[in-house]
């Protein structure tokens, strides 16, 4: 696979773990202000993966999605952080330092595939960063 369509696979993986991640939390939380912004925020993380996913079909590939171990794995982990404290603070910070994994994995595949410094991956990966980097900064509004 080539620098393009990697940073592309990566943005849908990554945008498609936000949305289950987001999915997760929302049936955790009872605080209307907070599910409004989950909400928010799995559109834009939904968004960008049907884009990654439009993409992949215009240049004749198929996406790689997570992996059910992937996906379990996230699933464990998200209900075992919440079983003794699902207070918006918690799911807060939880959503907070996911976005900022997500930031710090755009920001070095961004440097990985440097020879991808332009074109609709490029751009696409720069909206996650963008989006993930406001995402967190909306979550400290919660912690």
């Amino acid at each position: 696979m080539n620098g393009e369509k990697e940073l592309l696979n990566f943005v849908y993986q990554n945008s498609e773990m936000g949305a289950i991640s987001i999915e997760e939390i929302e049936e955790v939380t009872d605080d209307p202000s907070f599910l409004e912004e989950l909400r928010r925020e799995k559109s834009a993380y939904l968004s960008i993966n049907a884009a990654a996913k439009s993409a992949f079909e215009r240049i004749g590939c198929d996406e790689k999605g997570l992996s059910a171990l992937s996906k379990i794995r996230t699933y464990l982990m998200i209900n075992m952080e919440t079983l003794t404290d699902k207070s918006t603070p918690h799911l807060a910070q939880m959503m907070f330092l996911g976005n900022n994994m997500g930031i710090a994995d755009a920001k070095k595949n961004l440097r990985k595939y440097r020879e991808v410094q332009s074109g609709e991956a490029f751009d696409l990966m720069n909206a996650l960063c963008s989006m993930e980097e406001e995402n967190a900064h909306r979550m400290k509004a919660f912690l």
